[in-house]
C-alpha cells in the first residue's frame, strides 16, 4: 500500500506551551483512522498541523509523498462546527458548490456540470430539500452533512474531519459514518478526530492515541486495550468503564 500521510518528529507549541511533542506515524491509503485522546491532548492541533494551518516548531509532514502546499487540492478538511460562522449569508447549495472551486482554477466560475455534481453530493448526504436554506437555519447534524457534501465536491484523496459526530442526531451520524466507510472502500484515506471510544471498533480500522505525544498507533483492538488507554487518560480503565465519558 502507498503512504497517504507521513508525520515525523512533529512538535507544535502555542505561546510557549507544548501542544504536540515528537509525534511520528504513517497512515496508508484506504484507511479509516480515528484520533482519540483526552481533552487538550492535541487532536485538533494535529489536523491543523497536517494542513499547515498552524506553524510547526519542527518536524516533517508529507501528504501523498509531497508537501501539503503541493497537494492542497487532494485534501478536504471539515472543521469543528464551533469554528464556523453560521450567520454567514450563504445557502446550503452554494456552500457545497464551494467544494468544486479548487478544481476550477483562478478566476473561473462553476459551470453547469459543476453545479450538477454539487447537487449530487448534496443528494448523497440526504440534504437536497434544504438546498435553498441559509446554513445557520439547519440543525447541527444537518450542518455537518452539508460540510461533508462540500468535502465530497472537492473529490480529494484524503479527508480530515474534526469531531464530525459532536452535537449531531443519530440519523446524521449514521449517514456520515456510512459515507466515510464507502470512501475508505473506494481507496480514499479518512482521518477523524473522535471522542466516543465505545464506537471505535465499529467505526475505524486504526487509532491514533494522543496526549500531546503519541501514546500508541495501530489497529483498534491493540490501541483500545485498558492498559494502553490508561497511559493517555491517566485513569484506570476496566471492561465496565464508561468510555464515552472519559474521552
Amino acid at each position: 500500500m502507498k503512504t497517504a500521510i507521513a508525520v515525523k518528529e512533529l512538535y507544535v507549541s502555542y505561546f510557549g506551551s507544548e501542544a504536540l511533542k515528537n509525534v511520528s506515524f504513517t497512515v496508508e491509503e484506504g484507511k479509516l483512522v480515528g484520533i482519540i485522546g483526552p481533552n487538550g491532548a492535541g487532536k485538533s492541533t494535529l489536523l491543523k498541523a497536517l494542513l499547515n494551518l498552524i506553524q510547526k516548531e519542527k518536524g516533517e509532514v508529507a501528504i501523498l509523498g509531497k508537501t501539503i502546499k503541493e497537494m492542497r487540492t487532494k485534501v478536504a478538511y471539515v472543521p469543528q462546527r464551533s469554528s464556523i460562522d453560521w450567520d454567514f449569508p450563504i445557502t446550503v447549495f452554494d456552500t457545497v458548490l464551494l467544494g468544486t472551486y479548487p478544481k476550477l482554477g483562478v478566476f473561473k466560475r462553476p459551470k453547469k456540470i459543476d453545479k450538477a455534481f454539487a447537487y449530487e453530493c448534496l443528494e448523497k448526504v440526504g440534504m437536497t430539500e434544504f438546498r435553498n436554506r441559509q446554513i445557520g437555519e439547519l440543525s447541527g447534524g444537518q450542518q455537518q452533512r452539508v460540510f461533508l457534501a462540500r468535502a465530497l465536491a472537492q473529490e480529494p484523496e484524503i479527508y480530515l474531519l474534526d469531531e464530525p459526530f459532536v452535537g449531531v442526531d443519530v440519523t446524521s451520524e449514521e449517514t456520515i459514518i456510512l459515507i466515510l466507510k464507502q470512501l475508505r472502500d473506494l481507496g480514499k484515506t479518512v482521518v477523524v478526530v473522535h471522542h466516543d471510544l465505545r464506537k471505535a471498533k465499529e467505526y475505524f480500522n486504526e487509532l491514533i492515541l494522543l496526549n500531546k505525544e503519541l501514546i500508541d498507533f495501530g489497529v483498534v483492538e491493540k490501541v483500545i486495550q485498558p492498559e494502553v488507554l490508561e497511559k493517555a487518560y491517566n485513569i484506570q480503565f476496566s471492561p465496565l468503564t464508561n468510555l464515552e465519558a472519559k474521552a
